[in-house]
């Protein structure tokens, strides 16, 4: 994964995902925080086989879509989700809670919602997607 863009030794800045071009002609940057939420949603919705270097690499939530939502899968994608975040994150944030459902009357939408720790500042942080 990427490292930071030495601007401001105090700031650090990141390149933005999606990959965009800023003012100027630069490429976009964002914060670390929202560099990890990116780097998070790239977990998620890469899916396996889809990197030719890192086959494994992904969860692939987008695949849901066609997935009868029950129990069953609900705990098998939260699993899921929670050991590759572990795999390919675990030396930047600390997974905690992972929880995977739908609503009432939403059965069509499944809801992920990932508690983590951001291991640098210890901040505890959350991402929310909706599939």
């Amino acid at each position: 994964m990427s490292g930071p863009i030495q601007t401001d030794p105090r700031r650090p800045r990141f390149l933005d995902f999606p990959y965009a071009v800023g003012g100027g002609g630069a490429p976009k940057t964002t914060t670390a925080d929202d560099h990890l939420r990116d780097l998070i949603l790239q977990v998620l919705f890469t899916n396996p086989g889809e990197r030719v270097n890192l086959p494994e690499f992904g969860v692939g939530v987008q695949r849901l879509v066609f997935a009868p939502n029950n129990e069953t899968l609900r705990t098998s994608v939260q699993f899921l989700i929670a050991t590759n975040l572990q795999r390919w994150l675990g030396d930047r944030i600390t997974v905690g809670q992972v929880s995977v459902g739908s609503e009432s009357g939403f059965e069509h939408i499944v809801t992920i919602e990932i508690e983590y720790t951001v291991k640098a500042t210890q901040q505890q942080q959350s991402v929310q997607v909706q599939v």
